[in-house]
């Protein structure tokens, strides 16, 4: 077997021990409808002891009901208990990768050793190759490669270092080479590992609005149908009908909407499961939510929408230059060039002219870096001047030598600017030899996601600090809906209060200190785990794989626990029709003979179909199960399309399945003889 079913044995042993241990009314009173099963559970036991040694055909009636009452307030709970022992496997699994870590403190220019639980905020520590990261943190100084791989998953290194948007270290980790001194941001108990912990098990999850609602709308149904049910009595009494206690808690289970109420809170903690499994923290249940009723998505155009580095595309030739040699000249300039940009240069000139790489100390070059001062770099070999840089930079070193940039070569920069590139002009000696075409590359697939987005009713707006003219280029080949060019942090606040004030939820993604204000400000904040601490405590989510297009994957588990809610609420109040014309015709038919005509399925005699109701109302909520837990399939289609599937499936679905389930339990009861 493997270990993966021996997890799930495990967890479903421990959801059948919680499903007893929740019977506390102090535990089960915040589900109110189970709570009057319950109750009712207990009343008809208790009229079921006492009719021991009666009437035994009634004494065994009786006794069936109350046990099935009992049942069904065990499956809801273990429809509960299975939820959340997923979330405690997991937090479980990350209990065990905190250890009692030894933590090398900075005091002035000594280290002092001491236990991690020892260390407070503001306390100063130096982490070395091999050594476990005491605490949650950000980097003060050093640069180090870390492995996060007993948060997140992910067996690959990240790089952490001082400044800038990958400062922030998560206590558990480990550091692989170099060193880093970390700034302790969180006190013992109070860490992100320790927060994780507490979320995934559930102990801090409190209802959602929508679910707050929908628990308001049960109580309110409930509270009717007792009304109902208290009245008949008096009613019965008048007509001559008999109507025992435990066919009255039967009634009133019957009716009451117990399919929805027993699978409620399994759905909310299975959606934040959902994202967890997604390596996604979601910080509360409102936030999963909110997240299905997302109207716009900012995102973050450089690793997100594109791939995060511009890339050579193309060589643009000056008239009378070959490409070839503008190209050997890229090359030579960019060979001791470390940037991604660099990198491509030389790969892109090896694959077009077959340029290998050269050995600059070797063929004697002097390689010059590139510098705010004149922001150009290039090289000097054998003679040769070689620079490349912006068009008005190198524009200013031909003039320098007495020389002009050939309209040709500047109308090459503005027609690669409209595309929405990254001009950059290579010049030897006095000579402009043509322009490098950079380009941001745009994701595999990334259009046809907006697309699916756009199918669902979401905007996405690309946020970007490039001039509108690029921001624009990159807009329309990446198929977003609308962007932001030249965005400051204030201007990205400014953009989500815009939306929301016109009744839109906002979602987006963030890293930086500057993008706190506006994770705060957006309904669903998603802060990448590399980013900096001020970002995710501004966000209330956060991805533990620091990859921003999980908001995609975000709102689609957002819409899908909407639907999951939304269609087994139908099928709860649908199933509950069927059950009436079960147990209200038996009920009264001795005394009104006319009601046989609603015994539609024929139901044997009226304790078989009071029985047969009560079974069926308690299977299918086990049945509903692995639905809740597993979510109903989600398909980008609009709210009114989605609506009538709703509907057609598990409203008319709800009608149908309890008709032929309550007779095919009669049947059988009706074979074994057991009413």
């Amino acid at each position: 077997m493997s270990k993966k079913s021996g997890l799930d044995r495990a967890i479903l042993g421990q959801a059948v021990k919680e499903s007893f241990v929740k019977l506390d009314p102090r535990a089960l009173w915040r589900n109110p409808v189970m709570f009057v099963v319950l109750i009712l559970a207990v009343i008809t036991t208790y009229f079921t002891i006492r009719a021991v040694g009666g009437a035994g055909k009634n004494f065994w009636f009786d006794l069936q009901i109350a046990l099935w009452l009992w049942i069904t307030v065990l499956f809801a709970n273990f429809a509960e208990a299975l939820a959340e022992g997923r979330g405690k496997a997991q937090a479980d699994a990350l209990r065990k990768t905190r250890s009692e870590t030894v933590a090398k403190k900075l005091a002035g220019e000594k280290t002092e050793k001491i236990s991690a639980s020892q260390l407070r905020k503001g306390d100063v520590v130096l982490v070395e190759a091999g050594d476990f990261i005491p605490g949650d943190g950000e980097v003060i100084e050093g640069i180090a490669s870390v492995d996060e791989s007993a948060v997140t998953g992910e067996s690959a290194p990240v790089i952490r270092e001082s400044g800038g948007d990958r400062s922030s270290v998560t206590g558990g980790t480990r550091v692989l080479s170099d060193w880093i001194k970390v700034q302790i941001t969180a006190n013992p108990g109070e860490t992100f590992l320790d927060r994780m912990i507490s979320l995934v098990e559930g102990a801090k999850r409190q209802k959602t609005p929508n679910e707050v609602a929908l628990t308001i709308l049960l109580i309110g149904l409930t509270i009717i149908f007792l009304l109902a049910v208290v009245t008949l009595e008096p009613y019965a009494i008048y007509s001559g009908t008999i109507l025992s206690i435990p066919v009255l808690a039967a009634l009133m289970v019957c009716l009451i909407p117990t399919t929805i109420g027993g699978l409620l809170s399994a759905i909310g903690i299975a959606g934040m499961d959902r994202l967890l499994k997604r390596n996604v923290l979601a910080m509360s249940g409102r936030a999963v939510e909110v997240a299905g009723d997302v109207g716009v998505l900012l995102l973050d155009k450089t690793g997100t929408i594109t791939l995060g580095n511009r890339m050579a595309t193309e060589f643009v030739p000056a008239p009378g230059v070959s490409p070839e040699r503008l190209a050997d000249a890229a090359q030579l300039s960019s060979l001791a060039d470390e940037t991604p940009e660099g990198r491509s240069i030389v790969i892109l000139a090896k694959e077009e002219f077959n340029l290998r790489e050269r050995d600059i100390a070797a063929i004697g070059a002097k390689f010059i870096p590139f510098s705010a001062h004149t922001r150009m770099s290039g090289v000097d070999l054998q003679g040769r001047e070689i620079r490349k840089g912006a068009m008005d930079s190198v524009a200013r070193y031909l003039q320098e030598k007495g020389s002009e940039m050939a309209p040709e070569v500047k109308a090459a920069v503005e027609d690669i600017a409209k595309k929405g590139g990254t001009p950059l002009v290579v010049a030897e000696g006095k000579q402009a030899l043509g322009v490098i075409y950079l380009k941001d590359v745009v994701k595999g697939g990334i259009k046809e996601r907006f697309a699916q987005l756009r199918r669902m009713g979401i905007k996405t707006v690309m946020i970007t600090g490039d001039n509108p003219l690029t921001a624009a280029a990159i807009a329309a080949e990446a198929g977003v809906d609308d962007f932001l060019a030249e965005a400051t942090p204030e201007a990205k606040l400014k953009l989500i209060r815009e939306y929301q004030g016109n009744g839109n939820l906002v979602a987006m993604t963030g890293d930086g200190t500057n993008d706190a204000p506006a994770l705060a400000q957006s309904d669903v904040g998603v802060a990448m785990n590399s980013g900096t601490q001020a970002a995710k405590e501004a966000g209330n989510m956060v991805d533990l794989d620091s990859n921003p297009t999980k908001l995609i994957e975000i709102v689609e588990i957002g819409k899908q626990l909407l639907m999951t809610r939304g269609a087994l609420t139908t099928f709860s109040i649908a199933n509950d029709v069927a059950k009436y014309f079960a147990i209200i015709p038996a009920l009264f038919i001795v005394t009104y003979p006319q009601l046989g005509v609603l015994n539609i399925m024929g139901l044997a005699t009226p304790q078989s179909a009071i029985l047969s109701a009560v079974i069926f109302n308690a299977l299918i909520i086990i049945a509903l199960v692995p639905l809740a837990l597993r979510g109903i399939p989600y398909r980008p289609l609009g709210a009114n399309v989605i609506l009538r599937r709703n509907i057609l499936i598990y409203g008319v679905g709800g009608l149908i399945v309890p008709f032929i389930g309550i007779k095919l339990i009669d049947m059988i009861l009706t074979v074994l003889r057991l009413s």
